[in-house]
C-alpha cells in the first residue's frame, strides 16, 4: 500500500515471466498440491509462506497454475479462511510491536507517527472490508483490543 501522507510511491513488485507452460520437473498434481495447501493453513503458515514452501520443497514453481485460482483463494473456497484478511492481521500484529516498542521508549516520535499511520491503514482497510462483507457490520479498531485480535 501506498504512503498516503508522503511523496513517495509504493513498493514495487516482481512481474512472473510470461511462459504458460509449466515445467516438466514440476508437480503439477492438483490434488496433492491441493492437501499440501491446506495441511500448511492448518499448521499455521501464511499464504506466502505457503506458496514458498511449496516452491522450495515440493517442486510447484506457481501454485496459482496448478489450482486454477490463487492460494488464498482456495483456501477460502475450502470453507477453512481465518477470522480477519491476512493484509489486516499483518498490519494488527505490526501494531502489537509497535505498541510494546513504545511502552519501553516512550519518546520514539518516529515510530509513534509509523503507529499513527498503521492504524489508519487498519481503518481503511476495514472500511473496505465491511462493504465487502468479508467483516461485520460492526467492526471497529480499537487499540486495546488489538493483542487479543492478534492472539
Amino acid at each position: 500500500m501506498a504512503r498516503m501522507y508522503a511523496k513517495r510511491k509504493g513498493k514495487s513488485g516482481s512481474t512472473k515471466p510470461h511462459g504458460q507452460d509449466l515445467p516438466e520437473w514440476s508437480n503439477t498434481d492438483k490434488s496433492a498440491v491441493e492437501e499440501i495447501v491446506l495441511e500448511l493453513h492448518s499448521a499455521g503458515h501464511s499464504t506466502a509462506m505457503i506458496g514458498t514452501i511449496l516452491r522450495d520443497q515440493h517442486s510447484v514453481p506457481d501454485a496459482r497454475r496448478v489450482l486454477g485460482q490463487r492460494i488464498g483463494q482456495f483456501i477460502a473456497s475450502s470453507g477453512k479462511p481465518g477470522t480477519y484478511p491476512e493484509d489486516m492481521m499483518n498490519l494488527m500484529r505490526k501494531v502489537v510491536r509497535l505498541i510494546e516498542h513504545l511502552g519501553v521508549n516512550h519518546k520514539d516520535l518516529h515510530n509513534n507517527r509509523a503507529l499513527v499511520l498503521t492504524e489508519a491503514k487498519i481503518r481503511r482497510l476495514a472500511k473496505y472490508y465491511v462493504c465487502e462483507g468479508t467483516i461485520p457490520a460492526g467492526w471497529q479498531y480499537k487499540r486495546d483490543q488489538v493483542r487479543l485480535m492478534v492472539e
